[in-house]
């Protein structure tokens, strides 16, 4: 009696951590964009390209939870964004701005802080992965006893992706992230994200820049809104 050979059946498709459905926003009577769809699956990286003032700031609040949703529908893990507490979606969905606001103080104060809100109560500040990332990209122990109010625009940027990557979310929406940083830094933020990127499977990100090369460089695919006429 001849056996067939047993057959592997496909895994099944992953369910998308992001999905936006006719999304649209406007400000003064200007349409921005309109009907616009994203998926983001796990383990992607997606660029988000278009002129100035089509709104790619706008879009990541948006997604962060930031802006109100003026037109259609979003929703993380399958789970519309009205059904979750903020606190508990932006653990998960970290936005990074292109120009942070930090408070007076250390650097070190800066990437404690939101260690205790209530959103991140089980977790303590991790300080030797900490001082892990420092060192990737280049920067001594000492830097965390900076003071926020005399960083740079590009040291602050660095603090809000190190804050970010402490929390450990799912989503990082990356807005410019490197946009005041010099080439060498640059290439760390990339590799940096790059790691942590591979330490999680179901980890994903959304990037915005000017840089269409730096684009195409660290996203798998893009996505290029247009201004609504």
């Amino acid at each position: 009696m001849r056996h067939s050979p047993a057959q592997t059946a496909a895994p099944p498709p992953r369910a998308p951590l992001l999905r936006t459905q006719h999304l649209g926003f406007q400000i003064g009577g200007q349409l921005l964009w309109h009907d616009l769809a994203i998926t983001l699956q796990p383990g992607e990286r997606l660029g988000i390209t278009g002129p100035s003032g089509c709104g790619k700031t706008l879009l990541l609040r948006t997604l962060a939870g930031l802006e109100p949703l003026q037109q259609g529908k979003l929703e993380y893990r399958g789970r519309a964004l009205t059904n979750w507490q903020m606190p508990a979606y932006r653990a998960q969905v970290a936005y990074i701005p292109q120009r942070p606001a930090l408070r007076e103080g250390s650097v070190e104060a800066a990437l404690r802080a939101p260690f205790s809100f209530h959103a991140h109560a089980h977790s303590s500040f991790p300080l030797d992965r900490a001082h892990e990332l420092l060192a990737a990209l280049g920067r001594e122990d000492r830097f965390l006893q900076q003071r926020c109010e005399r960083l740079s625009g590009g040291e602050a940027q660095i603090v809000a992706l190190l804050r970010a990557l402490l929390l450990e979310p799912e989503v990082l929406l990356l807005d410019e992230p490197t946009a005041s940083l010099d080439a060498n830094a640059v290439t760390a933020i990339e590799l940096l994200i790059e790691h942590w990127m591979a330490d999680a499977a179901d980890r994903a990100c959304i990037w915005t820049s000017h840089d269409s090369i730096q684009l195409q460089r660290t996203c798998d695919r893009l996505i290029t809104l247009e201004l609504a006429e």
